[in-house]
């Protein structure tokens, strides 16, 4: 099954966005990779992701390790219709939605992340599920022009679409932005930009890939 493999974030110090990953959500630097760049931007740059846990207190874990790390709050962590979970900016820029789908804890407490969603804005979702789909990927769950969510490996980053505007508002942040998304993803189906000027690049070879 094609799957996006890992997602780059482009950044201005990609030191100190290294140490704020690994203080504030213990990330591994298979799925999730940082890069150096002075790109223009501004304003919401059309995605977010998130880290899905299992339980509330592991939630709240992580969003006190983000504030302390140097994250803004966008969103407090607490209960909705869906779960539970909180919104936080990184010093760098990007935009991290902490939540679960439980609403009670069930054991102790971690710091474990279970799974990484890599949520797009786009404007029109219909359109780039069938760019999504004419490159390779799986549809898993599908609601008409609003939402869409691709199936993947086990271990991989999940790729969500939602509409720009929709997805401005559940990071509680304005829609308007301009400029480089800063975000790469890195996928076998790769090299392409989507619709919405979205990067995937194909994975690097390694030396004896080349033999």
């Amino acid at each position: 099954m094609n799957s996006i493999d890992s997602v780059t974030l482009e950044v201005a110090d990609p030191t100190a966005a290294a140490r704020f990953s690994s203080d504030a959500f213990g990330l591994d630097r298979d799925r999730l990779r940082l890069r150096a760049s002075d790109a223009p931007t501004s304003g919401f740059r059309g995605f977010t992701l998130s880290l899905v846990m299992s339980q509330p207190g592991d939630v709240d874990a992580l969003h006190r390790a983000a504030l302390d790390a140097g994250a803004t709050q966008l969103k407090p962590a607490e209960k909705s219709l869906w779960g539970y979970g909180g919104v936080v900016q990184a010093p760098d820029g990007t935009v991290w939605q902490l939540v679960t789908s439980s609403k009670k804890n069930s054991g102790p407490v971690t710091r474990t992340v279970d799974e990484i969603v890599l949520l797009l804005g786009v404007e029109d979702v219909k359109a780039t599920k069938q760019f999504y789909v004419g490159r390779g990927l799986t549809v898993g769950k599908s609601f008409g022009g609003r939402y869409v969510e691709f199936a993947g490996e086990p271990g991989s980053v999940k790729l969500s679409l939602y509409k720009r505007k929709a997805l401005a508002k559940v990071a509680g942040v304005p829609a308007e932005g301009s400029g480089s998304h800063r975000v790469v993803m890195e996928s076998a189906v790769g090299p392409f930009t989507d619709p919405d000027g979205f990067v995937c690049e194909a994975p690097e070879r390694k030396p004896d890939e080349d033999e």
